[in-house]
C-alpha cells in the first residue's frame, strides 16, 4: 500500500470503517510481525503482541496524528507493550524467587528443628533450579539411569544427561568460589 493509499484508509478508518482499517491492518502485520519476532524471539509472544498492538490502535486510532508512517505507530505501540510485558516478567520472577527463598527457608528450618544437619552442600543443592535437581537427585543419589529418569520425567535422555552435567557443573562452581 503506498503513502497516498495508506493515509486514505487512515482517514475512513478514523470515521468508523472497519474494512478500511482491516486494510491497514493486513498491509501492516507482516512488517509488525517480523520486528517482534526479532524483538521477542518467541512466536507465541509475538502473536499476541501483533494482536494487542492492533487492538490498541484500533481503540486509540483517533490519537494518530499522521506525522509519521503508520507502521512507525504500530511499531511504537509494540515497543511500549513488550516493554510492559518485560516488566511483568520481571516482577514475576521476583515474586517466585522470593517465594522459593522462603520455602527454603522453611525447610532449612525444618530440617534443623528435627535434629537433622543442614549442611553447605544441602544449600548449594537448594539453589539449583528443579530442572537441574530433579535429574542430578534421581542419578547421583537414587542410582537410576539416565533412560530411567527420561521415562520418569517425560523428557529426552539426552536432555537429562544434559540437565545432570549442568547441575553438576553449578555445583562445582559454587563449590569453588
Amino acid at each position: 500500500m503506498n503513502e497516498q493509499e495508506e493515509r486514505k484508509q487512515i482517514i475512513l478508518a478514523k470515521r468508523g470503517n472497519d474494512e478500511a482499517f482491516a486494510r491497514l491492518f493486513q498491509a501492516n502485520y507482516t512488517f509488525l510481525y517480523k520486528y517482534l519476532i526479532k524483538l521477542c524471539l518467541q512466536p507465541e509472544l509475538t502473536e499476541d503482541l501483533v494482536q494487542e498492538t492492533m487492538l490498541k490502535a484500533y481503540v486509540h486510532l483517533q490519537s494518530f496524528k499522521g506525522e509519521a508512517k503508520f507502521s512507525t505507530w504500530l511499531i511504537s505501540i509494540a515497543s511500549r507493550l513488550y516493554i510492559d510485558y518485560e516488566r511483568k516478567q520481571k516482577s514475576e520472577r521476583k515474586r517466585l524467587e522470593k517465594f522459593q527463598q522462603e520455602e527454603k527457608r522453611k525447610l532449612k528450618w525444618s530440617v534443623l528443628s528435627n535434629g537433622y544437619e543442614w549442611t553447605e552442600h544441602m544449600e548449594i543443592f537448594a539453589e539449583l533450579p528443579p530442572r537441574l535437581r530433579a535429574p542430578l537427585l534421581l542419578r547421583h543419589y537414587y542410582g537410576y539411569t539416565f533412560s530411567e529418569i527420561a521415562a520418569m520425567l517425560n523428557i529426552k535422555e539426552g536432555t537429562v544427561k544434559s540437565r545432570v552435567h549442568h547441575g553438576i557443573k553449578r555445583i562445582r562452581k559454587e563449590w569453588s568460589s
